[in-house]
């Protein structure tokens, strides 16, 4: 990359932030060893269990510790993992499951059927597909200590994707771990997993430690997507959590940090300008960043108000902010994401370059909007989210809302965010977010796409109609009813505004340049196996 003035300034300033490191950092951060990876994560991990919340941070972690009974290729399907083989009864309404050799905890149990019979009703008291397998399960029991069942009332031909493509992580828990309410946190992080968590090494809001599990009996299949053969080639992964964006840069240029998750972009081309870094896009899909607004709190309770933002967007300014290179951002209209088999064109006659101010304005003042005011959730740890939320905030101020940022980590906000009620209660208004693009094509388990209120995700919309629509959809067998049925409920979800979308984002990671091998998948999360070290 030629050197200009303004290159010349940003490498500066990278350089100067590395040397403004306060010295615990900069010690902590000092070059790794061949075979310890480094990597700072979007995001501070303070929630551990993968039942408790949808954290993107919190799926990361239990990736790396926790096995799964199957596991998607890169094309998206289930493939067997912890299970070694399994079968359908002639009727189709039993399935079979019976677990592969050699799977141990890490406190050296073995792993029983028992295990994962608790550990798939604790996940299905929270996750939407696995509230439908409870519903028309007739049982769910172990045969023997490797094998169990799942019987149902009536076939479902998708129960093996909703075993993977969830909202809440599906992993296999110790019974003891599993015998507890989803409420109610776990925080052993024992798991049966490639990586062990190192609790002596962990130190909250600062670093956390993964060592490799050396009992860990990888399948013998190559690495396909999250499936295949979970080989780790590093005997320690740190994960630092680094907030400052130029302060994290400075440590990837000096070898402190190997791997960053999310780089800002207005950082791109320091990064491709470096000998040593190189971007690489890991979600070949993208993320799809969208507003969520509280529907049961004022403004948001009136459907108007929502739809005054949703009129109110320009997806353009915001692309313009979390994705300036045009070819990392892209508009999306469809509530099924872009270029998935669902994505389509219906009731999106609101979507307008440039948004309508005029009409998100008048909007809000059918909506009886009174000058309430509109708490923003800002993670300051994420630069896109971040800049999203100000330039939001300045939006609508120039329509007369009153909007006030309520900066934190991301941890602050994931924990906010649980919270329903009302502003002078801790509440809030508005949260931005992103999910896997290539996961909007799973509405049954997808949780952007659930309408069900109070028991849904948080924003908490509600329609009846939209939801009736959404429960017929594990059962049509061609891909044209799909489509057709997808597109009725574009229609309403439209309607009632559920949730408002910024645009499809496809950020590359940053990594050096003695790191190779990282898996390249559909999926926002990042697979800690498979990746080598030179």
């Amino acid at each position: 990359m030629p050197i200009s003035r303004r290159n010349l300034f940003r490498s500066g300033l990278a350089v100067g932030a590395a040397l403004s490191m306060p010295s615990v950092l900069r010690a902590q951060s000092r070059p790794a060893e061949a075979r310890t990876l480094r990597m700072v994560m979007s995001g501070d991990l303070s929630v551990f269990d993968p039942i408790f919340t949808t954290a993107d941070i919190t799926a990361g972690h239990a990736l790396a510790i926790y096995d799964t009974l199957f596991s998607i290729d890169s094309k998206m399907r289930p493939q067997p993992q912890m299970v070694g083989k399994w079968n359908l009864s002639d009727d189709k309404k039993t399935y079979t499951f019976e677990l592969r050799d050699g799977l141990k905890w890490h406190d050296d149990t073995p792993v029983t059927a028992a295990d994962c019979v608790a550990s798939i009703r604790r996940w299905a008291q929270v996750d939407s597909g696995g509230k439908l397998i409870l519903e028309r399960a007739r049982d769910i029991s172990k045969k023997n200590d490797k094998t169990f069942t799942i019987a149902l009332n009536e076939p479902m031909g998708l129960l093996l994707d909703l075993l993977v493509q969830t909202e809440y992580s599906p992993v296999m828990m110790r019974e003891k771990d599993a015998d507890r309410p989803a409420t109610e946190q776990v925080t052993a992080n024992i798991g049966s997993g490639p990586f062990k968590f190192n609790d002596a090494h962990a130190r909250p809001g600062v670093s956390f430690t993964y060592d490799r599990n050396e009992n860990y009996v990888a399948r013998k299949e190559p690495v396909d997507g999250f499936s295949g053969g979970k080989v780790v080639h590093v005997d320690r992964v740190i994960w630092d959590n680094i907030s400052d964006n130029q302060t994290a840069l400075a440590a990837l240029q000096e070898g402190e940090v190997d791997f960053l998750q999310s780089p800002p972009a207005d950082l791109y081309q320091v990064i491709e300008g470096d000998p040593n870094l190189a971007l690489q896009i890991l979600n070949s899909g993208g993320a799809v960043q969208c507003l969520r607004m509280n529907c049961l709190q004022k403004p948001f309770d009136n459907v108007k108000a929502r739809q005054a933002i949703l009129h109110l967007i320009d997806q353009e300014a915001y692309l313009r902010v979390t994705a300036p290179d045009p070819k990392y951002g892209h508009v999306v209209t469809s509530i099924f994401g872009n270029n998935g088999p669902y994505t389509n064109d219906e009731n999106t006659g609101w979507y307008k370059p440039g948004g309508d101010p005029e009409k998100a304005k008048q909007l809000f003042k059918d909506a009886g909007y009174a000058g309430e005011k509109v708490v923003i959730l800002q993670p300051t740890n994420i630069a896109s989210i971040s800049n999203a939320a100000q330039l939001l905030a300045s939006t609508l101020r120039k329509i007369g809302v009153d909007a006030e940022l309520a900066p934190s980590d991301w941890g602050g906000l994931v924990k906010r965010r649980t919270n329903n009620g009302p502003i002078e209660s801790g509440g809030w208004s508005i949260f931005i977010t992103d999910d896997s693009n290539a996961a909007l094509s799973s509405p049954t388990s997808q949780i952007f796409l659930s309408a069900n209120g109070e028991a849904g995700w948080y924003g908490w919309p509600k329609s009846d109609e939209y939801e009736a629509l959404r429960a017929k959809w594990p059962y049509l067998e061609s891909l044209e009813e799909r489509k057709a049925l997808a597109r009725k409920m574009q229609r309403v979800w439209w309607d009632f505004s559920g949730d408002v979308l910024l645009g499809q984002i496809v950020g590359p990671i940053a990594r050096r340049k003695t790191l190779s091998d990282l898996i390249e998948m559909q999926s926002a999360l990042v697979a800690m196996w498979n990746i080598k070290k030179a």
